[in-house]
């Protein structure tokens, strides 16, 4: 037993420590230098965002980038509310703002809608990002210098606002460590996931992987799976960290809404590659089986140092990358939810497996 839990413990610490040490080049830079050598397109897909389109604009307009190199196109995925007709309203007296509606989609879902955006987007690098998000100043501007390193996709930083409640709660922290998963297998050569919501790529390198035409696998997850053509064409995939290129959002507002929306998002995830299964499973099977086996903790005193060193882990991970997205929690809220995060982690896969995915309404 004594030899067992050694083994568990030096796994632990030896695969984590790696995930640990491949964040440690990040860090903020500045983008505050004058950038404007690229012209970029921001594209959104909309559906149903009447109430959060003002702001969304209000945050494009103070971005940082020079107006004359981008330019954005809204695409209106046929709402049912003022969506079209607010937008017209609210970028009638900015140049390089556009809406279109997205009549005869060629793929399903939000996918059509972004398709159309892309095909007539004038400039050769492309972001995306949703109408319920909060880009920050600098956020085009931080991507123009990732592009500018030669990279042909990148994704960035996309928390959400940390506020209260339970619900918000568990998902920030699991927004926490999703950053921290994904950014740390990005760093050692096998990007797997991106949040749609601060994402990029070059217009060629779209068309080279087949656009979204390998993507319709599942109704959601057009990010991640775009992203798992890219490793599969070996194109070149960057990592957006600088200070004040994050793209903020609001969390769902109760528990069923957020099972719903990790049912669509956990749904993609069984259309990973082989090798970006097997570094989830080494990351997440041993967590849930030291949670899972805590009832056999009191029948040895020797079996309580895993989750001894587990926690230590934990924490050191979480503060690898707490720093940089802005979340604050205690220890005590992170063990706690630590333990709520394991044990969701199965009920995502149920749903997933369980729940008719849809694109959401709004």
């Amino acid at each position: 037993m004594t030899e067992l839990i050694l083994v568990i413990s030096i796994y632990l610490i030896i695969f984590n420590s790696a995930l640990v040490w491949s964040l440690r080049k990040l860090s903020k830079g500045n983008t505050t230098d004058k950038c404007s050598e690229l012209a970029l397109s921001v594209v959104i897909s909309v559906k149903n965002e009447e109430n959060n389109l003002s702001s969304l604009i209000e945050k494009l307009k103070e971005q940082s980038y020079p107006r004359e190199r981008f330019e954005v196109i809204f695409v209106d995925d046929n709402s049912t509310d003022s969506t079209y007709s607010r937008l017209k309203d609210l970028i009638s007296d900015l140049p390089n703002f556009s809406v279109l509606k997205a009549d005869n989609k060629v793929f399903n879902g939000k996918r059509g809608a972004l398709q159309i955006g892309i095909e007539k987007a004038k400039f050769e690098y492309i972001l995306i990002t949703d109408g319920d998000c909060k880009p920050d100043p600098g956020w085009i501007a931080a991507c123009y210098k990732k592009f500018s390193e030669g990279f042909d996709f990148i994704f960035g930083l996309a928390p959400f606002f940390q506020t209260e409640g339970f619900t918000n709660s568990i998902a920030c922290f699991e927004n926490l460590r999703s950053t921290f998963l994904t950014f740390s297998a990005a760093q050692l050569g096998i990007p797997y996931s991106a949040a749609a919501r601060n994402f990029g790529f070059r217009k060629m390198a779209f068309h080279n992987i087949g656009g979204f035409n390998n993507t319709v696998d599942t109704i959601s997850g057009d990010d991640d799976l775009l992203l798992r053509e890219a490793v599969k064409n070996r194109l070149n995939i960057g990592i957006v960290i600088e200070e004040s290129s994050s793209v903020f959002s609001n969390t769902k507002e109760n528990l069923n809404e957020y099972f719903n929306q990790k049912a669509r998002h956990t749904s993609t995830s069984y259309k990973y590659l082989f090798k970006h299964k097997l570094f989830l499973g080494l990351w997440h099977i041993p967590n849930i089986a030291i949670i899972v086996a805590l009832p056999l903790y009191f029948y040895s005193p020797y079996l309580w140092i895993i989750p001894a060193v587990k926690l230590i882990i934990d924490l050191a991970s979480i503060e690898t990358i707490k720093k940089q997205i802005g979340y604050k929690f205690t220890i005590w809220q992170t063990l706690f939810l630590q333990v709520v995060y394991e044990l969701f982690l199965i009920l995502h896969l149920i749903n997933a497996k369980t729940k008719k995915i849809e694109w959401k309404e709004g």
